[in-house]
Order: C-alpha cells, then sequence, then structure tokens
C-alpha cells in the first residue's frame, strides 16, 4: 500500500464532486450569482492551505466511511444542502467516474494527468477570486513536487493502492451503460484498442536477437486489436496540454446525471460485513478524521443570505423512493467512532462538531434538505 495515494484520491474524487454539482446547479436552473459562490466556497475550502498540508503528509489510506464524512462536510461547506439520499447518489457518481479512470490508465503515472485535468477544470469553475485560483495553483505545484520525481513502480503502487480501495464498488452509472463501457452487473468494460502507453511499442511484432544483442529475426502476430502508438506525451506541468481526456468534465455537455445501485450477493455480503465488523483502524480514523477536519475552513451563511437544497434526482419523489430502497449496505449513514479515551482528542472533536451546526436562518429557508447527514451525528 503507497502512503502517497490519499491527495491523488481526494482531489480527483473532489474534482468529479464539483462536475456533478455544476450540472445539477445548472439543470435546477439556481441562479446565477448562488451557483457561483456554491463553486467558489467548496474550492475555497477544499484547497484550504491547512487542510492541503494535512492531507500532503504520507499516511495510508483509510476506510471508505472516513473519507465519505470528509465529503459530505466538503458538499455542505457553502449555502447550499443535499438530503442523505442525494449524497449517496452523489458519492457514488464521484468514486465510480474515478474508478474508471484509474481503470483506463494506459500507465500508472497517467494518473497524475488526470488529477491535473480535473484542477484545470476546477480553475475554469472559479469566478472572479484570483486569490481561489491561487490556492488551486499551489495545490498545482505540490503535487509537481511531490510526484514528479517518482518512479513508474511507486506510481504502479499508488494504482495499485486505488485499485484495492475500488474493488468492491460496483454501482451502475447511466452514462457509463449508454456509452457500453460498463456493463449490466456494474463492471467496466476495458477497451483493447487505442494508443498505447507513452513509451512502448504497438503490440504484433517479437524481435529475437542472439547472444551478442544482435536482432536475428522478427516474426508478426495478430494482437486482436487496433492499437496506435500515441502523438505526444501529455504535460506534467502547470500549464500545457494533458494530451490525455481521462479526468476532463463528462457533464460539459447536457447529460443527466443517473446512477442505478447494483451489486452481486457476494459484494453486498463483504459490504455488510464492513459494517458490522469493529474497525481496528477506528483510533486512527478518528486522529485521521480530527486533522482533516479541523483544517476545513468552513463558511456558515450570513443573515443577508438564504440557503437552497440541491436535487441529484430529477423529482423530489424519485429521491425519497431512492432513500426508502437503497440497500441498507451501502448506506454511509453512521461512523462509529469511540473516542472516550483521548480527553485532548474529544475537545478537540468537540470543537469540531460545534462549528457543524446549521445556521438557524438556513434552517428555515432550505427546507427538508437542511440538515447534516445523520453520518456526522454518529461521532
Amino acid at each position: 500500500m503507497s502512503a502517497r495515494t490519499l491527495p491523488l484520491l481526494f482531489l480527483n474524487l473532489g474534482g468529479e464532486m464539483l462536475y456533478i454539482l455544476d450540472q445539477r446547479l445548472r439543470a435546477q436552473s439556481i441562479p446565477g450569482e448562488k451557483a457561483r459562490k456554491v463553486m467558489n466556497d467548496i474550492i475555497t475550502t477544499m484547497f484550504n492551505k491547512k487542510f492541503m498540508e494535512e492531507l500532503f503528509k504520507p499516511q495510508e489510506l483509510y476506510s471508505k466511511k472516513a473519507l465519505r464524512t470528509v465529503y459530505d462536510r466538503l458538499a455542505h461547506a457553502s449555502i447550499m444542502r443535499l438530503n442523505q439520499a442525494s449524497m449517496d447518489k452523489l458519492y457514488d457518481l464521484m468514486t465510480m467516474a474515478f474508478k474508471y479512470q484509474v481503470l483506463l490508465c494506459p500507465r500508472p503515472k497517467d494518473i497524475l494527468l488526470v488529477t491535473f485535468n480535473h484542477l484545470d477544470a476546477i480553475k475554469d469553475f472559479i469566478c472572479d477570486a484570483p486569490g481561489i485560483l491561487n490556492q488551486v495553483d499551489e495545490t498545482f505545484r505540490q503535487l509537481i513536487e511531490v510526484y514528479g520525481s517518482l518512479s513508474a513502480g511507486e506510481f504502479q503502487l499508488i494504482r495499485q493502492t486505488l485499485l484495492i480501495f475500488f474493488q468492491d464498488m460496483h454501482i451502475r452509472v447511466s452514462i457509463f451503460l449508454k456509452d457500453k463501457v460498463q456493463n449490466s452487473n456494474g463492471r467496466f468494460v476495458l477497451p483493447i484498442s487505442g494508443p498505447v502507453p507513452w513509451g512502448t511499442e504497438v503490440p504484433g511484432l517479437i524481435r529475437m536477437f542472439n547472444c551478442n544483442g544482435d536482432e536475428v529475426k522478427r516474426t508478426e502476430f495478430t494482437t486482436g486489436g487496433n492499437y496506435v502508438a500515441p502523438q505526444r506525451e501529455g504535460s506534467f506541468e502547470l500549464y500545457g496540454d494533458r494530451v490525455l481526456k481521462l479526468g476532463t468534465n463528462m457533464y460539459s455537455v447536457s447529460r443527466p446525471a443517473e446512477t442505478h445501485t447494483s451489486g452481486s450477493s457476494k459484494t453486498l455480503a463483504s459490504s455488510a460485513k464492513e459494517n458490522i465488523t469493529p474497525n481496528p483502524l477506528a483510533k486512527e480514523e478518528l486522529n485521521f478524521l480530527a486533522r482533516l477536519l479541523g483544517g476545513l475552513d468552513i463558511k456558515k451563511p450570513s443573515g443577508s443570505e438564504t440557503g437552497f437544497r440541491l436535487n441529484l434526482f430529477m423529482t423530489d419523489e424519485e429521491e425519497e423512493q431512492a432513500a426508502l430502497t437503497r440497500p441498507e449496505e451501502f448506506s454511509y449513514k453512521v461512523v462509529n467512532i469511540e473516542a472516550t479515551e483521548e480527553p485532548a482528542r474529544r475537545a478537540e472533536l468537540d470543537r469540531i462538531m460545534g462549528d457543524l451546526q446549521v445556521a438557524e436562518q438556513c434552517e428555515e429557508s432550505c427546507g427538508k434538505g437542511e440538515d447534516l447527514l445523520a453520518l456526522m451525528d454518529g461521532l
């Protein structure tokens, strides 16, 4: 397991979250000023300097529930509120999109290009806020400094760590199903054509050499795929052509963001086991959440601001039905962490939880989507 995986996981999932929120804000015709405020607030919180410093420290990945807690908090960093069902759907879309990108990366190092694609798009979301742009550019520089010198083997370990994290997640996504890149069981279809990884040759030729290193024979074979050589390598600089399209905004055209839950009995069983089995990393996850949530600079709505609820479904009825029919094994409602033996840490979490209370004015205007998920109440 790589200790350098967490920043890439967080930034890419955060990028996918912003793609989806932008699409839904436009689909629900949220006034432009409010929509820009929501995007700017979330990006500001996401790239908070202290938060990034904590994120980039070498550390192991934690459970899906612990990370989900951070994204739940991040999604509610502005005047927008999401119901439990919409938050579940948002997280499903985020995770499956990035899983698809990791699977299709031509080479492990290209995960960094996927991350840069997300950050490039995030910068385009920022409106009239040079300070926020500087925050994103600073994260760009950190990525280049930390990951620019890693070997191919280290990137392979990062890719393997990400795939282990995603291995039990098989949520069906309508966009992937329509594009025939995902099967009905939620598993992705890997292509057998297209550009080969940069620095490699198109398959189909076997060359044989003698003991002196001289080529003595060539044999061609049929590959069964239509492979081509890559035109050029994507740019790993602050600005440049990434070449690779993975990680760009697939919601930039008018396409509905829909998901359907699906999983085999084995997957459901393993998910259920994760929910009921005592977590040996509970103490570490407590420390992780205390540090990361403590680094989030959350802005509460002022008296003149009115909140609103964002729905990731087409109708309220569809959202309510999704909440009722979602398998309990896929629920992230509660994170059980015992902190009674650490008074100092408990005091820090008490302070953090006090900051998570939603302002009264917003409570009146946001309706049923107002309160934060019961997920946070379980801490």
